[in-house]
């Protein structure tokens, strides 16, 4: 049974330097998709509403497996991983928990 996988917002980073040098006179130094806090939930391994599909393409594999029941090792509570877009000028970190029913 594939289980929900609930992402929560806990970062978003500002490369300083990096996006003071590369970016672009029209870009935001900071994700404008996103509020600290936000929640989404992804059913089914599908991509929540409203979300960007830029970062949904960096972690749905990890959503994919907190949905199949797989663990990270490196992550000391089972069900949760941390994963984050790759946006380098305006990354943005989720933490993933599995649902369980």
């Amino acid at each position: 049974m594939v289980k929900d996988v609930k992402i929560t917002v806990v970062a978003m980073l500002k490369p300083g330097k990096v996006f003071d040098e590369l970016a672009a006179d029209t870009v935001t130094p900071e994700c404008a998709m996103y509020k600290i806090g936000g929640e989404y939930v992804s059913k089914g391994i599908n991509m929540p509403e409203g979300f960007c599909s830029w970062a949904w393409a960096d972690i749905q594999r990890d959503v994919a497996h907190l949905a199949m029941d797989g663990d990270f090792p490196w992550i000391k509570e089972p069900g949760k991983m941390v994963s984050c877009c790759t946006d380098g000028l305006r990354p943005v970190v989720f933490k993933l928990e599995r649902i369980e029913p």
